[in-house]
């Protein structure tokens, strides 16, 4: 580790057998690049994975390791959970806590005063980073942008942690199957899209020679939010949290990309143990600028 990065290297295996299927998309395939190499998980898939090391679906609520930590918590009319800052993918922008309520102001109104958002003066970016952090530190571990054109400026906090899987040596594995009907086996015009029939298909997966996790964490970044000296060493103690779980519990991509840590040949794993600890030590330290949890009211799609 040097003062301004830490970068770790987790060399990963298939959890069983030697096939795994990378990330794609149906129009593009899968990311091979360069010299048999190929992009098994991109970096924000990961920071959708490391995120929801700070969310606990069962509960609906954070894990009980962060509860002094502060989120947006969005609620239907009658109360009930909807979601929240932790699982929107655009954070504390999203689209859920733009168009509802919080004490009867809609978000998109509220959000300026909180982020400090003057007409005709310069944007105060420490201003942006306080409010986050009062409102969700999450947002600013993973980034956010603000994309509201009406407001005076549309904020952009970058991510501070960065983690990517890539795998190299890669061959193809192409194989298929066929999904069956038990009671009518024609497919007749039409009836493949209703799901009548029988229908082949035909699947990709590949081996490879290495597998690696990168995970990156931007310390100078932290640093330039201009926090307090708990504050920082909280959103470092969160990112650790988040890294430690993670690799903690393995990596269940998909169905047929389950990994496994073989060995770190670059950095240590940090413990989720201690990380958990520092968190609540340092939240303590700094709770004068940790805001409460905040409930957001959503009563349906705004019409335009």
């Amino acid at each position: 580790m040097n003062s301004s990065r830490t970068v770790i290297e987790a060399r990963l295996e298939p959890f069983a057998g030697s096939l795994f299927q990378p990330t794609g998309f149906p129009d593009l395939g899968a990311a091979e690049f360069g010299d048999a190499k190929l992009l098994v998980e991109s970096a924000q898939s990961m920071a959708n994975w490391l995120e929801g090391a700070t969310w606990d679906v069962s509960r609906a609520d954070q894990p009980a390791e962060l509860a002094a930590l502060p989120y947006v918590r969005v609620v239907g009319t009658d109360g009930e959970y909807l979601t929240s800052s932790r699982v929107e993918a655009h954070r504390l922008a999203c689209a859920y806590i733009m168009d509802g309520t919080i004490d009867g102001t809609k978000g998109r109104d509220w959000l300026p005063d909180q982020l400090g958002l003057v007409r005709g003066k310069p944007l105060d970016n420490r201003a942006v980073a306080r409010a986050c952090f009062r409102l969700d530190p999450v947002s600013l571990v993973h980034g956010v942008f603000f994309a509201q054109k009406p407001w005076p400026w549309q904020p952009k906090i970058a991510r501070a942690v960065t983690s990517f899987i890539e795998a190299s040596g890669i061959k193809p594995a192409i194989s298929g199957g066929v999904k069956r009907d038990s009671v009518n086996n024609e497919a007749k015009e039409g009836a493949t899209s209703e799901g009548y029939g029988s229908i082949p298909h035909h699947r990709v997966e590949y081996t490879a020679d290495e597998i690696t996790a990168y995970f990156i964490v931007d310390h100078a970044q932290f640093r330039s939010y201009g926090l307090s000296e708990p504050a920082t060493a909280l959103l470092e103690a969160l990112a650790d949290f988040e890294i430690a779980t993670l690799l903690d519990h393995d990596l269940r991509l998909r169905t047929r990309c389950d990994l496994a840590v073989k060995e770190y040949v670059r950095g240590e794993k940090p413990d989720a143990a201690d990380a958990a600890q520092r968190i609540a030590k340092f939240a303590a330290d700094c709770v004068g600028e940790l805001g409460p949890v905040t409930t957001v009211t959503w009563a349906g799609r705004a019409s335009k």
